[in-house]
């Protein structure tokens, strides 16, 4: 344990300025006035000189949304879900925030904890609020709705059709949490990682041998957030380059795939750009030549003409022209690539204050941390982070802390080590580091034993936090956190893991037939649940929606994907009934809206009856298995128009692609 701290215990929110939303929304709306802040003034002063030179002031307004639209429209909070297509950026450099806030929006359970419930309509009152994490704790920002607008243009991020008004001021709480829009004006990555959500960055080598396939599809299960930026010019500013991609520039990795490609196969990944419309060029592009001879299931799954920023190109494009890949998460990203998911971590968790020695007298106050490392785990297995306050900034670019870590006896600590111990002819133990302006974060390769990590302040005293990830055995596995990404467990997978369970029924451990899935569904999926079976009808049908290769299998891959939608199908089934003892066709609204892989897809009235008719039985009750085939397939269905429309209104088909899409999928 660490000399004189405790373990940090967990905390209450805190009120960024004193500021508490609630009091002052209540204020606003008893007095019939609009919230206006005066810690974030509507001035120049709230953007910064430095975003504001050769432009003219004279016609910078801060406008509320309501103002801007003028009866147009009405302005929404959000509007048919959160996604990272609502967010377009403007003229301030904070790609490295928008990124990390794109790929959050991926993980809705989490980005409902950063908006909260919010609108335009309900006890509004000008005032928006929204939480950052800083230093082990969350921060509450509140702002008040004026957006600076030059121009009749909006200054910042763009609301989406100008109805959409959750990035910007989701942006503008952001910029108000930093002092300013300018302090936006180029950052880094993985500090915006943590501030959305807690969690620790891992930094990958793109020039280390791996499967980039695996390891983004397996840290996206994992519910983990994916960046990753390009090399800057010796400009040093950002600038769109023959190729389409940006330099000097953040981007959300949003998945990948490995697509058969004539005779072969290619490794794909896609990303998405802030800047909304500007997209890579080469190789599987948007309208190149490789999707001609790609195999039609793939592409109709995957391809998208829009311009929309969201692009796909192989993986060694990738590999040659991004300089770094990261990835979030409440525990570290495990750098042998593809064992993540089975990797546990204990963490420790400090809060404290450093203090620069006073060298006059000889005499060092370093913060001292002792720790263990267990048998067992001798890869990868301590990863440390440190966290510092945003306020202890200031102008300061380098890092304010250094940080060693030193083998020391295997003796019980009750005292600090003497300054002695660390003299200048003792070597620290190196790992591998990367540092931002608010994070450090060190990767170790230690043997068994009991070690020191000590921080020093460099001249002035500095908050920070550290956290010690250590890698559990396998025997010995434990999970701890103040925050979670990852879909909770359901019973089904208590005793048995996905790969298990599919070794178990699968043909000679490689793939399964519809008559396999159909006795592993009813006998894991349904365990200790009486009455309703899978039908060999419906496992045809999830095969069929589930099959990438079309080859009427299920290999592995194609497995755990299904198998991630199982799970949450079943929770979502079974809070249903907590509420009511039986699953009604009247509940199936709710569930579509509590499905989050159905995230941004619509139903209307009439599609929800026929859904009923087709799915529910003469009583008005729907089954398990009915629900899986309905969420699966609505899921299926609304991509395969999204792909195949050109306009997102309406699509063209032959009759050979018509018969084939139904008759098949």
């Amino acid at each position: 344990m660490a000399h004189n701290q405790e373990p940090l215990a967990k905390t209450a929110v805190i009120k960024f300025n004193g500021q508490d939303f609630n009091s002052l929304r209540d204020r606003c709306l008893s007095r019939g006035l609009p919230f206006e802040d005066e810690t974030f003034p509507a001035e120049t002063s709230s953007i910064g000189l430095k975003l504001l030179q050769g432009k003219d002031l004279s016609s910078l307004r801060w406008m509320r949304p309501k103002d801007i639209l003028k009866g147009r429209s009405e302005p929404h909070f959000i509007l048919e879900g959160a996604s990272r297509f609502d967010i377009q950026q403007g003229d301030t450099g904070d790609c490295w925030f928008l990124a990390a806030l794109g790929s959050l929006t991926q993980n809705p359970q989490h980005l409902r904890k950063i908006l909260m419930d919010q609108s335009f309509s309900h006890q509004y009152a000008g005032i928006f609020c929204f939480r950052f994490w800083q230093c082990g704790q969350w921060v509450e920002v509140v702002v008040d709705d004026r957006l600076p607008v030059l121009k009749k243009e909006y200054l910042f991020v763009h609301p989406r059709d100008n109805q959409e008004f959750w990035p910007c001021l989701l942006e503008k709480a952001y910029a108000k949490f930093h002092g300013s829009y300018a302090s936006l004006h180029y950052g880094f990555l993985p500090d915006a990682l943590v501030d959305l959500t807690g969690g620790v960055v891992t930094s990958i080598n793109l020039h280390f041998p791996s499967d980039l396939v695996m390891l983004v599809k397996t840290a996206a299960k994992a519910g983990s957030l994916m960046t990753c930026a390009t090399p800057a010019q010796p400009t040093g500013e950002a600038k769109r380059m023959e190729s389409g991609l940006v330099s000097q520039h953040a981007y959300t990795v949003t998945g990948a795939e490995r697509i058969q490609y004539g005779r072969s196969w290619e490794d794909l990944i896609r990303l998405w750009n802030p800047w909304g419309k500007t997209e890579w060029r080469g190789r599987w592009s948007d309208g190149s030549p490789e999707w001609q001879k790609a195999h039609d299931q793939q592409k109709r799954l995957l391809y998208e003409n829009k311009e929309d920023g969201e692009f796909w190109m192989s993986c060694q494009d990738f590999q040659d022209n991004f300089s770094c890949l990261y990835i979030c998460n409440q525990f570290p990203v495990g750098l042998n690539e593809g064992s993540m998911p089975h990797e546990r971590w204990s963490q420790m968790m400090f809060k404290n204050r450093a203090t620069p020695g006073d060298t006059t007298e000889g005499l060092r106050r370093d913060t001292q941390y002792i720790f263990s490392v267990p048998e067992g785990m001798e890869s990868n297995n301590v990863i440390m982070s440190i966290n510092i306050m945003l306020q202890n900034l200031k102008a300061r670019e380098k890092f304010p802390l250094s940080f060693k870590v030193f083998k020391v006896d295997p003796q019980p600590f009750r005292k600090r080590l003497p300054p002695t111990f660390f003299s200048q002819f003792r070597n620290a133990i190196e790992g591998i580091v990367f540092k931002t302006k608010c994070n450090v974060t060190k990767s170790f390769n230690l043997r068994p034993g009991t070690y020191v990590a000590v921080i020093s302040a460099q001249s002035e005293a500095v908050e920070f936090l550290l956290r010690i990830f250590l890698k559990m055995p396998d025997d010995d596995r434990t999970l701890d956190g103040n925050f979670n990404l990852t879909a909770p467990k359901a019973s089904l997978l208590e005793n048995d893991s996905q790969e298990s369970i599919f070794r178990k029924y699968a043909q000679q451990g490689l793939n399964m037939d519809a008559t396999q899935l159909q006795s592993l569904l009813n006998q894991e999926l349904l365990k200790g649940t009486p009455g309703d079976t899978f039908s060999l009808d419906e496992c045809r049908s999830i095969v069929a929606l589930m099959d990438l290769k079309v080859n009427g299998r299920l290999e592995q891959e194609e497995f755990a994907r299904l198998w991630g939608r199982l799970v949450h199908c079943q929770n979502v089934f079974r809070n249903t009934q907590q509420r009511s003892g039986v699953f009604l066709s009247l509940d199936l609204r709710k569930a579509i809206k509590d499905t989050d892989f159905l995230a941004g897809t619509s139903v209307s009235d009439e599609l929800l009856e026929l859904m009923t008719l087709r799915y529910g039985d003469s009583s008005g009750r729907v089954s398990l298995p009915s629900l899986v085939c309905l969420l699966l397939r609505l899921e299926a269905m609304a991509k395969t128009f999204q792909n195949l429309s050109k306009d997102g209104r309406g699509l063209y088909l032959t009759e050979m692609e018509w018969m084939n899409l139904v008759m098949y999928n």
